[in-house]
């Protein structure tokens, strides 16, 4: 029997991964050991190893660590956080309310981001074929809206007439490139796109939270499905402390709307079950 058809073997090949290396006493994450990388890294930091391979230097690990902290989290009207609070009050506990809440960050609430650097990168590469940044958003827009859908992923906002978060952030990346530490085309593109909506609607669309660290993310380079996944993994830390909060205030089967509020019902009058043959 050849080595590759033992049990043992086999066994060992099951999985496969680029990621950790571990056996009795050791632990490597992309070959570093783990006991060197604690208190020397920071979170930001491992997250950026864990789906890139390789350590960030400290500027990007700084403007991956803004985009992560500034979306944890939007309050209860926000479908998450309030389904990880009505989950508590179901007696579920801390990670079952979590999963329920991050199983809802799907395209509508949560894919806004990975939607947006995919509506960048496809402008960029209208830029690379000879378009001017003016051109090549308004490409970018017209062919968004003739395939996806109307909605400009990352612009406009239903409760802020203007996102407190995406100015600030706009500002930290515009400066992390005039000191070289990012190209700074995506945070040009961001600003077109917002000018552009505004010419087009007459008011105000103003880039959101998810439209503003969907730029930092392209910034630094990650791919658009990790925009997403890193999006929950921020939220998850406000859905953790409101799962929290809920839990430590109490409360039973608290619904989405309070005790003695009731729905609109509009289908047939009441009625008698007829008889039946």
């Amino acid at each position: 029997m050849t080595k590759s058809a033992t049990p043992a073997y086999q066994a060992q090949q099951w999985w496969h991964t680029d990621i950790i290396d571990m056996r009795p006493g050791e632990i490597r994450y992309r070959g570093y050991p783990i006991e060197e990388l604690i208190g020397n890294v920071g979170f930001a930091d491992m997250v950026w190893l864990m789906t890139r391979g390789e350590l960030p230097n400290r500027p990007q690990a700084a403007l991956l660590e803004t985009a992560l902290m500034s979306a944890v989290d939007h309050g209860p009207q926000a479908p998450s956080i309030a389904i990880a609070r009505m989950a508590m009050t179901c007696g579920g506990s801390l990670n079952n309310a979590m999963a329920s809440a991050v199983n809802v960050l799907d395209d509508v609430h949560g894919g806004a981001g990975e939607q947006a650097v995919e509506l960048y990168q496809s402008i960029l590469e209208y830029q690379a074929g000879g378009y001017t940044l003016e051109i090549a958003v308004q490409e970018g827009i017209t062919t968004w809206q003739r395939e996806r859908t109307k909605i400009i992923p990352g612009f406009g906002h239903r409760f802020h007439p203007v996102d407190p978060r995406g100015p600030r952030l706009l500002q930290l990346v515009e400066e992390a490139a005039e000191r070289g530490e990012v190209a700074g085309h995506f945070v040009a593109i961001a600003r077109e796109i917002e000018r552009q909506l505004i010419a087009m609607k007459g008011k105000p669309i103003p880039l959101n939270i998810d439209g503003a660290t969907a730029v930092i993310y392209a910034e630094l380079g990650f791919p658009a499905p990790l925009a997403r996944g890193l999006f929950c993994l921020s939220r998850s830390v406000g859905i953790l402390a409101h799962a929290w909060e809920q839990q430590c205030q109490g409360g039973r089967n608290k619904g989405p709307l309070p005790k003695g509020w009731l729905w609109p019902y509009a289908g047939p009058a009441p009625r008698p079950v007829p008889p039946r043959a």
